[in-house]
């Protein structure tokens, strides 16, 4: 019996480390080519451990018995040119792509910080260079390898920052922004099946989470800090249940909590546990599905 995604191709950006990392491994345990982007290339060149070399060696350790595999690609998301040339390495090699999970994501460093907006810098507004506007490019560069073949699934990584106070303005702006873009690209999308959609993450256990929440999780709200936190391959799981999905494009458009997706699909986190979808504390999605709008096309 073959893997679910042998013969797949999936980029997974922003996959050095965290959430990224931990999607593009189940995508490769199931059986996909996972084109993983980063821009830590060594072991040591950022203070959390991690680099997109090591992601995909453990990809390629992770899809021994399926026939799944990684490939690592130095990338950074805020250059164009950079990621134009990704996709003409995947175009190159696998000559197709069937899955772009939308995940770097450009964290400032004072993001935990209880201050207001003007008392931070302008700089911080990388997280709309490398969260949005990169967003947009590689989902311009997935849809034009995709929509050809007719198949596609584009998943942005996004949270309850949409509709919940998180972080600060820049945060919460670009997760909104993050999640109407999926949405209207799904309403373009419509007639060439190719499948745009967001997915709200909780707490994720990841490196930079755990590090947060010693050094500062006082500072972060009950909200946050009580939800029911996942792994970083618990987001992986729905995603590769979503690519198996023959009815998939009837959730194009829509912004689903993961842990409710998870629930609907009977994924379990890595030990066993059932996330519990954090809706009740944190808020509901905004957009439904395209299809249960009636939207087929423009």
């Amino acid at each position: 019996m073959s893997a679910p995604l042998a013969g797949k191709v999936a980029l997974v950006t922003g996959a050095s480390r965290g959430i990224g990392k931990g999607i593009a491994l189940v995508l490769a345990e199931q059986g996909a080519t996972v084109y993983v982007t980063g821009r830590t290339l060594r072991e040591g060149d950022y203070y959390l451990p991690g680099s997109v070399g090591g992601t995909a060696l453990a990809c390629s350790e992770r899809g021994k018995a399926s026939g799944g595999t990684g490939v690592a690609v130095a990338c950074d998301h805020a250059d164009p040119t950079a990621v134009a040339a990704l996709f003409a390495r995947i175009e190159e090699e696998a000559g197709r792509l069937d899955i772009l999970v939308n995940n770097a994501f450009s964290l400032s460093d004072d993001l935990l910080e209880p201050k207001g907006f003007w008392e931070k810098p302008l700089s911080n507004l990388e997280m709309w260079n490398v969260g949005v506007h990169s967003n947009y490019v590689a989902a311009w560069h997935a849809a034009r390898l995709m929509v050809p073949r007719n198949s596609g699934l584009i998943v942005a990584i996004s949270g309850f920052a949409a509709v919940t106070y998180t972080y600060g303005v820049v945060f919460g702006t670009s997760k909104s922004a993050v999640d109407r873009m999926a949405r209207d690209m799904a309403i373009e999308l419509a007639p060439h099946g190719v499948a745009s959609l967001t997915l709200w993450q909780g707490l994720t256990l990841t490196e930079k989470a755990r590090d947060n929440l010693a050094r500062m999780g006082d500072q972060m709200t009950t909200s946050i800090t009580t939800m029911h936190a996942s792994s970083v391959e618990h987001p992986g799981r729905v995603i590769a249940a979503l690519a198996c999905d023959p009815d998939v494009m009837n959730r194009s458009g829509g912004e689903f909590i993961t842990a409710e997706l998870a629930q609907h699909y009977g994924l379990t986190d890595v030990d066993g546990s059932v996330i519990a979808s954090a809706r009740e504390s944190r808020g509901s999605p905004v957009w439904r599905p395209v299809a249960d709008l009636g939207i087929h096309g423009r």
